[in-house]
């Protein structure tokens, strides 16, 4: 008969905040002990991570678009929880657009969990949403266990999640706080937005639409609201690098502001970007290398909480739009499974440590989401883990990630660093050398849980 505990030892183990040797004992799902790497373990099961790898919490990604259900054939919860495992990633949240219905009702978060629980292989919760059409009626999605509630300043890019205006912004902030949750803001200004329809296969002219001003102006409006009102406030993927003074000051001033960045802002810089390579295109847009090295000093410095995916595929056709033409082709980066490598490989030629990030892509993005006890290596933590090879070299091939189409920004990319193996409440979700075999699973293998704001995945 097998044990049901296991001991993982790795010589370099993340635990309070830094790689040293450990045997981390886990027990029904949950870590039981973190011990010296030499203790004996009596009748468990041995997890020995070999010496040029590292072991790792699970990851956290608080922003995904997984778009099912009605747009499944963009992104589903099979798929997108294969690619987040494969990335060491063993919780999502996911954004309540681009899914029809849209995450705005509590029946519709009903509708969105039974699709997740269908086949979710790793944990998920949910943010719902805050537009026009439910302002004043958030309280029922709150009670049903959204995370928080996303919002557009400009247009979302699907007409069945419009964005609010000032006056909404301020409305929302107001009854958020007053629920005690969290609301999320995709800032860009419309007013300072330009070049709706086509743009031409030349990724100048859409930079140019989208202007850094558009970004600051947005966030400053989110500043003054959140100030007024009180209410915890998060900036989602800030890709301009000068709006940080603004926010660091916010901080300081005593403002609940946090802010993330993405994977593609910081490994991918506008002159890298060829003509007609709309699978770069993403609102906001992806800037120039000055924007880039101001991101990497905001999260060298601490202003920036974490680094999550952003994840927002398409089916080719949408993304390939106009043969290549940047107005007219569907924005969103597809980068769940490999954003964390991307991320190091970058990190590594800039000289940065590997403990430096690992909280940007764990207890940051859970605190976020206000996800308690997840991201850690700790007695009691869910036993969510990752073996991570840092020296880990290989090419990104589109056609080989688990993402349900074929098409990725870092598609020919070499990266350094890849996730071998990871475990969900201490049991397999993926490991390198079964990845096909992983991926064809259906029933079989350990099912992700669907979490309610506050929960640890227990």
């Amino acid at each position: 008969m097998t044990s049901s505990r296991t001991v993982f030892r790795a010589a370099r183990a993340f635990v309070d905040g830094r790689f040293r040797p450990a045997a981390v004992v886990v027990d029904d799902g949950r870590i039981a002990q973190v011990l010296g790497i030499d203790n004996a373990v009596p009748g468990a099961t041995e997890v020995v991570v070999p010496e040029d790898a590292v072991l790792l919490p699970g990851l956290v990604d608080s922003h995904v678009h997984v778009n099912e259900p009605g747009r499944t054939e963009w992104e589903g919860f099979a798929s997108a929880t294969r690619a987040a495992a494969a990335g060491g990633v063993t919780t999502i949240v996911d954004m309540p657009l681009n899914s029809i219905p849209p995450t705005t009702t509590a029946e519709a978060l009903r509708i969105k969990r039974a699709a997740a629980e269908a086949s979710a292989r790793v944990d998920v919760a949910f943010w719902g949403g805050a537009v026009a059409d439910n302002l004043g009626r958030l309280g029922p999605l709150h009670d049903a266990g959204v995370v928080g509630f996303k919002c557009f300043l400009s247009p979302s890019g699907v007409a069945e999640f419009g964005h609010l205006d000032r006056e909404q912004l301020d409305a929302a902030m107001h009854e958020i706080a007053a629920l005690g949750s969290r609301l999320i803001v995709h800032a860009e200004d419309p007013d300072l937005l330009t070049g709706e329809g086509p743009l031409g296969r030349g990724y100048a002219g859409f930079l140019a639409s989208r202007p850094p001003e558009s970004e600051a102006s947005a966030i400053d409006a989110v500043i003054a609201a959140a100030r007024r009102s009180g209410a915890r406030a998060h900036i989602v993927h800030l890709g301009d690098g000068a709006a940080l003074p603004a926010i660091r000051a916010a901080k300081a001033d005593g403002v609940h502001l946090t802010v993330e960045t993405c994977p593609h802002y910081l490994t991918i810089t506008a002159d890298e970007i060829p003509d007609g390579a709309s699978e770069f295109k993403c609102c906001p847009p992806i800037r120039e290398r000055a924007h880039q090295d101001l991101l990497w000093e905001g999260v060298l410095e601490g202003t920036i909480d974490a680094i999550v995916s952003d994840h927002s595929p398409s089916t080719a056709d949408l993304k390939h739009a106009g043969d290549g033409d940047f107005g007219l082709a569907w924005g969103g980066i597809s980068g769940l499974q490999v954003g964390f490598a991307a991320v190091w490989t970058e990190a590594l030629a800039r000289g940065i440590r590997l403990e430096t990030l690992v909280p940007l892509f764990t207890t940051g993005p859970a605190a976020v989401a206000g996800l308690t006890g997840l991201g850690v290596i700790e007695t009691g933590a869910p036993a969510h883990l990752a073996v991570f090879g840092p020296e880990d070299s290989y090419a990104v091939h589109a056609a080989e990630l688990h993402h349900r189409n074929p098409i990725s920004a870092y598609d020919g990319r070499e990266l350094t660093g890849r996730i071998r193996r990871t475990w969900l409440r201490g049991r397999p979700v993926f490991d390198v050398d079964e990845a096909a075999s992983v991926a064809a699973a259906s029933s079989a293998g350990p099912r992700g849980r669907l979490l309610h704001a506050g929960e640890a995945g227990a």
